[in-house]
């Protein structure tokens, strides 16, 4: 096991930083390994997605994508569409005393 004792904080923040963006990728690599694996075992059973899970396919065909509507002036690859939380960034924005129109598109 790894001997944190002599790590500074900023080096177990980093750490910890580091640690959970590992998880949240190899969380992800599992599902899609998981939903490959359930999706070739149905194909070679001959059975379709829509068989397996009626009414959800048709669910999650019918989203639509929400344009976004407000975009970081200096990083354009900070995006909010205005609805659900407020990012940081939005939040960051609007308490240094910026309007938030300021970041419309």
């Amino acid at each position: 096991m790894l001997d944190l004792s002599n790590y500074s904080l900023t080096q177990l923040r980093q750490l910890d930083a580091q640690l959970i963006e590992e998880l949240k990728a190899r969380h992800h690599l599992t599902m899609n390994q998981a939903r490959e694996q359930i999706l070739q075992i149905a194909q070679g059973a001959g059975v379709t997605l829509q068989d397996l899970l009626p009414g959800k396919v048709l669910q999650l065909a019918s989203r639509k994508t929400v344009s976004v509507k407000f975009r970081h002036p200096d990083d354009p690859t900070k995006q909010w569409t205005g609805r659900g939380r407020q990012p940081a960034w939005v939040k960051e924005w609007t308490t240094s005393g910026k309007s938030l129109e300021d970041a419309r598109i």
